[in-house]
């Protein structure tokens, strides 16, 4: 039974995810049930159908036109502009306040007699909220107590002046550019630049978008549009034979009586069942079988928002008509979501966008398979995305697949000639050329600016020449090597767990990348012969030297724009753990009295694991530095090491934030064991040849020593 605080953990958890999948179902439901969405095959004639022949209005008629008066106030809200509220002057107060304060700590700062020059500029950088270049410094120094003044005055005059305005977000930018055409002419450009340079930062925009004011102007807009009028005579034609019904001749045909409309309630109703049944479909999906996707948030939204855009796109284009449903890229949404998230979500995304784009079309079970099996066809053709080749074979199997459906359900069961049958055979070689269009640069874009990790991602900066990897290998070779060898563990571990064992390669790769900024720290990449810089250090100072390639490697990669997945490896791969070897250093000045060591400062900043990758990674980064430093020589030597670190890692509270379960942990063992037995194996010793020259001497060859153990700096 669960506790009444995991119930609320879980309600709060589930909560956002739950809200997305309603929005989603609500929004799926009103774009099948529109009336340009689902067809009124009960009716005679319905919207988008072709007039048979003349239809003349019977008597003479004028109604308010709901279809005309719509469009007439949807034409006016669109005109309405965005509405801002004013400037708010209690900004501009605050904003003054803090001039004063910045050029306060300035003057006490210039009239410091005590202080050198390179003082005062670094107390001048220590100010918060004041950034000066170093001229501008200097200008400010040397200024006299006169000229000061009038910068100050001028400061607040210009501040003052840009702020009275309204300062909207998008044009702070352009305010802050025409800040020197407010500074006073009596100032030389020196002290303008500083005016300049002091004001600027201090700009703020103080005038913001009001939605609830927009939407008040629009629906003003929409109020004082008067309700159209339409009017016909009796013997007026209302739709010449041949045209297409648009919405108004719909709307006027109904209100003559040439149409009598049924009760829509079924259709309304079939809509309602099958939506509510893929809702619970996902619900189950996502709840059951894949929690994952619960703390991935910004995937859920992302996935929902793809769904709504691909589904309304098809609900508009394609009813009352025979060659757009068949051209309209439905797979295009099952391969984008297999690039993205994975190849069991695109088949399960795509199978429901089908059911829901192929409801109440005039062709529905032709179109049903139709973008069924496309779309799963192209997912499975598609595998894993780690190849624009495969992208290729997907589009490939998407054309055979509609082409095969198109024979398959409209040759035996309508009448078409072989002209219309190519013609839809076309269509779908046309939709499975442009899914992958659509899908193979929409993949790549979405998961450069949001955030996500594709396998064509992982693939390309995972390649040596790569700019991260190649300054990696150029500046910490060592750490390099080490960092192949931990890949080989964390890959093999994940495969056994069925893990995403591209993602952790990768990860891998790039975890220690932050100690090229300071290489000869670290162990690996010491020449054999160089006094390890770690002796003479104090053990706080070499902990923090050691510490330091994690922030380090975590900027390198947002300089090098890697994925932001590929962050939590590098900041994770120690979690919280303690520096032990310069800690226990510590501790052994200290007399051995561990209470007066600050053990925080050995401490790496974390976060611990929040995945089953990071935490593979955290265990074969110590496994591997571990067995390089012991060299185990048999089977329980190794098994030994391993274990160790594993425990040592969850005593330390290390795994209380991953999904491992105690198999996987045992799992993960017997693959790094398995490893480990490969790389350390018995080598055999070739017999020592004699010397060509001396062929009677004995040549003694002194047996090699085994390396001594290096101290691990991790």
């Amino acid at each position: 039974m669960d506790s009444p605080r995991s119930s609320r953990f879980f309600s709060r958890r589930t909560f956002l995810p739950t809200l997305v999948l309603a929005c989603v179902s609500i929004l799926a439901y009103i774009a099948i049930v529109q009336p340009w969405s689902l067809r009124q095959i009960s009716l005679p004639l319905s919207l988008g159908d072709v007039a048979p022949q003349d239809l003349r209005a019977p008597r003479n008629i004028q109604y308010a036109s709901d279809v005309l008066t719509e469009a007439a106030r949807a034409e006016a809200e669109r005109a309405v502009a965005p509405v801002y509220i004013p400037p708010d002057t209690a900004i501009a107060r605050t904003q003054s306040e803090v001039l004063n304060s910045i050029l306060v700590s300035i003057s006490a700062i210039r009239t410091n007699q005590d202080a050198t020059l390179e003082q005062k500029k670094t107390e001048l950088i220590a100010i918060q909220g004041l950034t000066l270049q170093p001229g501008s410094q200097d200008v400010l120094l040397i200024l006299t107590d006169t000229r000061w003044e009038l910068v100050q005055t001028e400061a607040f005059t210009v501040l003052e002046q840009a702020m009275q305005n309204p300062v909207r977000t998008e044009d702070l930018d352009s305010v802050r550019q025409n800040l020197p055409s407010l500074v006073s002419l009596t100032l030389t450009e020196k002290e303008a630049a500083l005016v300049v340079e002091i004001v600027a930062p201090l700009v703020v925009a103080n005038s913001f978008y009001s939605p609830e004011l927009t939407d008040a102007a629009r629906q003003t807009a929409r109020e004082a549009v008067e309700p159209a009028t339409q009017s016909f005579v009796a013997g007026q034609t209302v739709v010449t034979r041949g045209q297409v019904i648009s919405a108004a001749d719909l709307e006027a045909l109904t209100a003559l009586g040439l149409v009598q409309p049924n009760n829509p309630a079924f259709n309304y109703l079939g809509a309602a069942v099958l939506v509510a049944l893929s809702g619970i479909f996902t619900a189950l999906y996502i709840f059951r079988l894949k929690p994952e996707v619960i703390s991935d948030l910004r995937g859920l939204i992302l996935l929902a928002l793809l769904f709504a855009i691909f589904l309304v796109g098809a609900r508009v284009s394609n009813p009352n008509r025979t060659i757009v449903p068949y051209l309209f890229p439905v797979p295009a949404f099952a391969l984008l979501v297999s690039a993205l998230f994975g190849m069991e979500r695109g088949l399960v995304f795509g199978l429901l966008m089908s059911l829901l784009a192929a409801y109440g079309m005039p062709d529905a079970l032709g179109l049903l398979p139709y973008y069924t099996l496309s779309s799963l066809c192209g997912v499975l053709a598609l595998g894993q995305a780690r190849r624009v080749g495969q992208f290729l074979f997907a589009a490939s199997a998407i054309a055979v697949a509609g082409a095969a459906m198109v024979v398959a359900y409209r040759l035996p069961f309508t009448d078409m000639d072989w002209v219309g049958l190519a013609t839809l055979m076309g269509a779908a070689v046309f939709a499975g050329i442009v899914s992958t269009s659509i899908a193979l640069p929409m993949q790549y874009l979405l998961a450069q600016f949001l955030g996500l990790t594709t396998a064509l991602q992982l693939l390309e900066i995972s390649r040596p020449d790569s700019p991260l990897l190649n300054y990696f290998l150029q500046r910490a070779p060592g750490t390099y090597q080490h960092s192949l060898q931990v890949a080989n563990l964390a890959e093999q571990a994940a495969e056994r767990i069925h893990a995403d064992t591209l993602l952790i390669r990768v990860g891998a790769l790039f975890h220690d990348v932050g100690k090229s900024n300071n290489p000869l720290f670290f162990v690996e990449n010491q020449p054999p012969s160089q006094i390890d810089s770690h002796d003479d250090l104090a053990p706080e100072i070499s902990a923090e030297a050691i510490i330091r390639h994690v922030p380090d490697g975590v900027g390198l990669a947002r300089k090098y724009r890697l994925p932001r997945r590929l962050y939590d490896f590098i900041a994770e791969h120690h979690g919280t753990l303690v520096t032990r070897y310069q800690y226990n250093r510590a501790v052994q000045a200290a007399q051995g009295d561990a209470s007066k060591v600050d053990q925080s400062q050995f401490r790496y900043p974390g976060p611990s694991p929040r995945s089953k990758e990071t935490a593979i990674l955290m265990f074969a980064d110590g496994v591997e530095a571990q067995a390089r430093a012991e060299r185990p020589h048999n089977d329980d030597e190794v098994r030994t090491l391993v274990r160790n670190v594993i425990e040592r890692c969850q005593k330390d509270g290390q795994l209380d934030h991953t999904p491992l379960s105690q198999r996987d942990l045992a799992s993960i063992t017997e693959s790094f064991i398995a490893t480990l037995r490969v790389t350390y194996h018995p080598r055999l010793e070739y017999p020592q040849e004699q010397l060509a020259s001396q062929p009677s001497a004995e040549v003694e060859v002194p047996t090699t020593p085994r390396p001594a153990v290096l101290k691990k700096h991790k």
